[in-house]
């Protein structure tokens, strides 16, 4: 798909492998090689998000992306993590924090009780006639 780039707003061809232009994305992979290298480094292992922002000079955002392609695997890196899409706690894996899936999981519970409790007052309905008086 023709898209133009969303870093420098040139024209290029996205893929689902490539989302920015082919000067960007050599860009990308030398920061990526920075951040790699301060990361590997034994010492470093157990650096923070702001910290290797702060050693680095990478944006936050181009570290989380690729944490989330799965090309710096957070096993190895037990400070690293990314916000959850909700309440923006950090987390290691997935798009949301244990809180808040345990948060949409408990108001699906309420909808699926309320949709049961629908579902048994309509079996239940109970009809009445009206009697007249002049019968």
């Amino acid at each position: 798909m023709l898209d133009n780039c969303p870093k420098c707003g040139s024209l290029f061809v996205r893929t689902q492998f490539r989302d920015v232009c082919d000067a960007c994305y050599k860009e990308e992979e030398k920061l990526f090689e920075k951040v790699y290298a301060f990361i590997r480094k034994r010492e470093n292992r157990t650096a923070t998000m702001p910290q290797v922002v702060d050693a680095t000079g990478v944006e936050e955002a181009l570290i989380i992306k690729w944490i989330k392609k799965g090309r710096l695997q957070l096993v190895h890196f037990p400070n690293l993590g990314y916000p959850c899409e909700k309440c923006g706690a950090t987390i290691r894996e997935g798009r949301l924090c244990a809180k808040c899936i345990g948060g949409i999981q408990k108001e699906m519970t309420k909808i699926q009780q309320e949709e049961e409790r629908q579902k048994q007052a309509k079996r239940q309905t109970t009809y009445f006639t009206e009697r007249r008086k002049d019968d």
